[in-house]
């Protein structure tokens, strides 16, 4: 005959075998449902087109739609925090761009740091920057010494132009006007679009541009590539040397692309993720579906992305608090 004690046990026994098979089911289960993919920027740009091909390649990788969702504003911020604030189950994923790892610089409200408050997955692009001169206003202007050259010698500041006040760019230039030992006048536009628009018409001689936004302009010869500031050269322009190959020992800019969940993601999920996005942007084909919406396809494993992150947070820090560097 069997007693209460003998019951009650194993009837605990059997909640607790149920309790931990479900939950296995459930890692191995993942996803189970639609994952959201939050873009900081909206719809059209960079960001927002890769994060829609990368999506709709896990999608099909991982037998779930992956929705895609433009929270745009605050250099980011306002959809750092949407994901900060979700539960770290896999299930809701960012991807992070440049401007949202910088915009706590600017914006003390943010309520974030990248670095400290989301798990690094992969990263998934580069955005290399350019350098290029309107060669009507900047005419034998083809080099980053003869550009120095030509700044150093000038009464008043050449101006230069970049997206945006506080954007990289601008940070970018301001870390090597420092180093270059010159100065230029820097003009901020509101985007990238009309920044360029006016340096190819003139009104501005100078930008520090995306380089895949002015690969165009670059090989119609309305604008002249002086330099990238890529660590090394480009693959897609191989001709243009980097600002350390002309003088400028170590310099370094490179704005990037990277997928982030939220903080305290299963290693399981970030592993499998990190499997899936690897092999995606190892397709020739994504590459150059990447490559049209303004970027070039890279892969970083989880690791090596959250040491990245945090030496250039780290390092443009220093240059926005030494420069006194606002945002618009």
């Amino acid at each position: 005959m069997q007693t209460t004690r003998t019951i009650t046990r194993r009837l605990l026994l059997a909640t607790a075998a149920t309790v931990v098979a479900g939950s296995a089911f459930a890692q191995q289960a993942w996803p189970a449902k639609p994952i959201t993919l939050i873009v900081p920027f909206p719809a059209g740009g960079p960001t927002d087109v890769v994060s829609r091909i990368v999506g709709k390649e896990l999608a099909d990788r991982l037998k779930q739609p992956v929705i895609v969702e433009n929270r745009a504003g605050a250099s980011g911020s306002i959809a750092a925090m949407q994901v900060k604030r979700a539960a770290p189950d896999g299930y809701t994923l960012m991807t992070l761009a440049t401007p949202t790892l910088f915009a706590p610089l600017f914006y003390k409200g943010a309520g974030y740091d990248v670095t400290k408050d989301f798990t690094p997955i992969s990263m998934i692009y580069d955005l290399p920057i350019v350098m290029v001169v309107n060669p009507t206003k900047l005419p034998g202007v083809n080099t980053l010494p003869k550009l120095i050259e030509t700044a150093r010698a000038q009464k008043d500041p050449l101006n230069y132009t970049t997206s945006g006040a506080g954007s990289f760019g601008h940070m970018s230039m301001e870390l090597l006007k420092e180093l270059g030992k010159f100065d230029m006048q820097h003009v901020a536009y509101k985007g990238g679009v009309p920044a360029i628009t006016d340096t190819i018409g003139g009104q501005v001689p100078i930008m520090y541009a995306d380089l895949v936004a002015a690969l165009p302009h670059i090989k119609s010869g309305k604008l002249v590539a002086v330099a990238v500031g890529s660590p090394e050269r480009v693959s897609v322009v191989p001709e243009i040397k980097t600002i350390a190959e002309q003088g400028i020992d170590g310099f370094a800019a490179v704005s990037l692309g990277a997928l982030l969940g939220p903080k305290g993601m299963s290693a399981d999920v970030v592993a499998r993720l990190n499997k899936e996005v690897k092999e995606i942007l190892a397709d020739k084909a994504v590459q150059e579906r990447i490559l049209g919406a303004g970027a070039i396809a890279n892969f970083m494993p989880a690791q090596q992305l959250q040491d990245s992150l945090a030496k250039d947070y780290a390092k443009w820090s220093k240059v926005v608090k030494d420069k006194g560097m606002v945002a618009e």
